[in-house]
């Protein structure tokens, strides 16, 4: 049976029921209306832009689309695509098999007026931070604009106007019952999705190649070039621009979007703590600020940071994601940043009944692309229409706050409302419900169901006009707190030599060869990085020995491999704490509980948080780690079974020791030899608390033997032993291979030197800073050591061992801490000025 086949038949009937959500919960109403079909002409056909591939497309069955859905999992899944929500966290992107088509007539009416409603946008914006002749005349009304919280007022200066303040803007729309697009809302602030946009694409072009390749479409690639280009030619006299991305940081509910771009676009994704102003300009942070003077300056900050959160010298005082002084900089023209920080005021929906004659004032043309139906309560006459509307119960109105989100006041009723409205009427609008359009989504069991969706277009300012991407990124939901679905948006070509995005390809600018500085926050990151990394992966080794001496004692009952468990399981105690007496479901929670500090889980997700942090320098292999590691977990959580630990742990050892082959195709810049250098300080700390465990205590030979053959297995070392022993096991042989051998890459001594390499290689290294010096002593201690005296027993005690290596645990920990010193730390932490003694001390004056 053919999916759409049954879905054209299902909506072609004369009603079509879908119930869902109310009119007045922050989304659309989903009663029994007519809406217009994506896809299903009134007459049951399918629409132009489906027909072209009418035979693959009717050829789409329920169990080629399941595996479709599920390839598309795996996919996002291995590129680490996750949209974030206050409430539940990361959660996985979710991208529908079936993409919203638009044939090339449509595109050519939507384009005209999404490039002109850009221009309006940036004429509105330069005229209200400048001349203001749209409040002097009343065209759009004072209130309106001084009521909402995105006017930037600092930055609102007549004499230092940008002509061209807004470089990216984006649009949600929808289509009413005739087809006709409007805009819900403009996006123009810090316009994300673009990144969104383009891993569907990638996605969906792998998992349905025969439909992508049959599908003259426009292909996205040139419009990221088209980006890339216009970013660097935003600052005129400048050669070789800097430009960075600004990210509120990896947990911010569009972070893969924010590294997408600026990975496309090869430029630095920091937060506001690696930036600093000095002398007016804009620099990337140094390690050891403020004594280290800042060499890289930033030129174009495009910015993923709302504008209050931008500066706390003049702005919101009590952010931490800004960097002060920014805004000063900025109305020196020392720093470009994309759309400025008074662009928010664009996203004001009182402004959307003014327009039109915002349009003919300022560009002398008349608005093609409309805007939803928007009362302004600020308006007498249409306060009067919402309050009246509102006490009748209208279901197609909908009331917001200007400045809140759309489900602020999702479920109040007309009693709560309109008090709200007569005592700020300038902070309300009223805007009407459009019946938006329908697509098919597939709902993972035999068919497709309609459901209505926005679509969200882009236009950048490329050249002297604004081209709209030829494309775009549509969602849809089930349900007014779900993570939204996503559709990609295919515009197919009016001709098959049509460039794509109507983009002549050009030479690109020509510049010298840079790598740009880390800051000491990204440093930090690959640092721990590295640490997680090591840690994830000698943990899981010893839990994995652990449990084979376990099955050990299952099978035979030997005394000998009792004690070599209790020995393996007090090894982990010592790294994790205890949480289980039963040893098999203390196993399982080192591999399960992230909040158990020091077990294999709470490794991991240390991990992923620390390479979030740096996404932009990473490899998309990178990811595929942790979806391994993931199916891994899931696993075993659904397998009580004993055999299952070990096998999901085995997987998840194998995952982890992957990301080694990531990490081997970097660069070899300061990051990374700072996840080297944090893999390699791991790597001793860890083998030290491992044979504090293990070897500083005489047991009986039978249980001495199985204890060092469990020690050198959780060591990766028992190979080495027993070809260069040949068999025989000795405490003294053990300790000398994994101490002393520096041919050895599990031994201290090799990752001591290791350890020195990578820290020389840092650009804040002099060769007597306080980490290499605390190394080299080390090192040499090391050095000094007699492994016979080491391995005498006082009694059932190896007290020199202990010592020994009890004092090497403190050495590297006092190391760690010396590295975060010298080549993380940037000055002291921002403090908020209410906070500052001199502050307090004259208000109590």
């Amino acid at each position: 049976m053919s999916v759409l086949r049954d879905y054209a038949t299902t909506v072609s009937q004369p009603t079509l029921p879908l119930s869902g959500l109310g009119a007045r919960d922050g989304a659309f109403d989903w009663g029994a209306v007519a809406r217009y079909d994506e896809v299903v002409a009134p007459d049951g056909g399918l629409r132009p832009a489906w027909k072209a591939m009418a035979d693959l497309a009717l050829a789409l069955t329920p169990g080629e689309l399941r595996r479709v859905e599920g390839e598309i999992t795996r996919f996002l899944a291995d590129d680490g695509v996750t949209y974030s929500t206050p409430d539940a966290g990361a959660q996985p992107w979710r991208l529908d098999p079936m993409p919203l088509v638009i044939d090339a007539l449509t595109w050519a009416r939507l384009d005209v007026g999404l490039a002109q409603r850009a221009e309006l946008l940036n004429a509105v914006l330069r005229d209200l931070y400048g001349p203001q002749t749209l409040l002097s005349s009343g065209t759009i009304p004072a209130a309106a604009v001084f009521g909402h919280s995105g006017f930037t007022r600092p930055v609102a200066r007549p004499g230092v106007v940008d002509r061209q303040p807004l470089l990216l803007a984006a649009a949600d729309l929808g289509r009413d019952t005739d087809g006709e697009w409007h805009v819900l809302a403009d996006r123009v602030q810090a316009p994300s999705g673009l990144g969104f946009a383009m891993e569907n694409r990638r996605v969906l072009a792998q998992v349905l190649p025969d439909l992508y390749q049959l599908s003259d479409l426009h292909r996205m690639e040139p419009y990221f070039s088209a980006l890339r280009a216009a970013l660097l030619d935003s600052v005129p006299g400048v050669a070789s621009p800097q430009v960075v991305v600004l990210s509120p940081g990896p947990h911010s509910e569009t972070a893969f979007d924010q590294a997408f771009l600026a990975n496309a676009l090869g430029m630095p994704l920091v937060q506001g703590s690696d930036l600093v102003v000095r002398d007016g300009w804009v620099w990337m942070k140094p390690a050891g600020w403020p004594g280290t003077v800042p060499r890289e300056r930033v030129d174009v900050i495009v910015r993923r940071v709302d504008a209050d959160w931008c500066d706390p010298l003049e702005l919101r005082a009590d952010s931490r994601l800004g960097v002060a002084g920014l805004a000063e900089a900025m109305r020196r023209g020392r720093v470009r940043l994309v759309n400025g920080l008074g662009a928010g005021v664009l996203e004001n929906p009182a402004l959307l009944p003014y327009l039109p004659a915002a349009c003919e004032q300022l560009l002398g043309e008349q608005l093609r692309l409309p805007s939803v139906p928007t009362l302004w309560c600020g308006d007498p006459e249409d306060r009067a229409q919402v309050l009246d509307r509102v006490s009748s119960g209208d279901p197609q109105l909908f009331v917001r706050m200007i400045d809140e989100p759309r489900a602020s006041l999702a479920g109040a009723d007309a009693a709560d409302l309109i008090p709200r409205i007569l005592a700020a009427p300038h902070r309300y609008v009223g805007q009407q419900l459009l019946p938006l359009s329908q697509a098919p989504v597939w709902a993972g069991g035999t068919r497709a169901a309609p459901r209505p969706l926005v679509f969200r277009s882009f236009a950048l300012r490329y050249g002297s006009a604004y081209r709209p991407l030829v494309g775009g990124l549509a969602t849809v939901r089930d349900g007014g707190t779900a993570t939204p679905i996503t559709k990609d948006v295919w515009v197919l070509k009016a001709a098959e030599d049509d460039a794509d995005q109507g983009l002549v390809e050009t030479a690109p600018p020509v510049f010298g060869a840079s790598i740009p500085a880390l800051a000491p926050r990204a440093l930090a990151d690959m640092f721990w990085a590295g640490r997680y990394a090591e840690r994830a992966e000698d943990l899981l080794r010893l839990l994995l020995s652990a449990h084979h001496q376990l099955e050990q004692v299952s099978s035979h009952h030997s005394p000998q491999a009792r004690e070599s468990t209790r020995v393996l399981l007090d090894a982990l105690q010592r790294l994790a704490g205890i949480r289980f007496t039963d040893p098999d479901a203390e196993l399982r929670s080192l591999l399960l509980d992230a909040d158990r500090r020091g077990g294999a889980a709470h490794a991991v997700v240390r991990l992923r948080d620390a390479l979030e942090g740096v996404r932009d320098q990473l490899s998309g292999d990178t990811w595929r780690v942790f979806s391994n590691i993931d199916r891994a977990t899931r696993a075993l959580r659904s397998a009580p079974h004993t055999h299952r630990t070990a096998e999901s742990a085995g997987r998840m050892l194998t995952a982890v020791l992957s990301l080694q082959g990531v990490t081997a195709s970097m660069m070899r810049d300061a990051g990374w030899h700072m996840i080297e250098a944090g893999r390699h300080l791991e790597r001793s700390l860890q083998l030290c608390h491992l044979l504090v465990g293990t070897t500083t205590r005489r047991r009986a030979f039978r249980a001495d033997r199985e204890v060092l053959e469990a020690t050198l297995t959780a060591a990766e070392s028992i190979v080495t032993y027993r070809r260069r022993y040949r068999g025989s096991l000795r405490t003294a042989d053990a300790l000398d291979l994994l101490l002393m051998d520096r041919e050895n890459p599990r031994s201290l001594a090799y990752a001591l030197g290791e350890l020195g390499t990578h820290l020389a290689a840092m650009p804040a290294s002099t060769g007597s800073t306080r980490p290499e010096r605390l190394r080299e002593h080390l090192e040499t201690a090391l050095a000094g050591i007699d492994i016979a005296a080491l391995t005498a027993a006082d009694g059932e005690h190896r007290i020199a061992l202990t010592e020994f290596l009890v004092d090497a645990i403190a050495q590297l920990e006092q190391l760690a801490e010396a590295v975060a010193h010298v080549h993380f730390e940037s000055g002291p932490p921002p403090l908020a000025l209410s906070s500052l003694d001199l502050i307090e001390e004259r208000g109590r004056a």
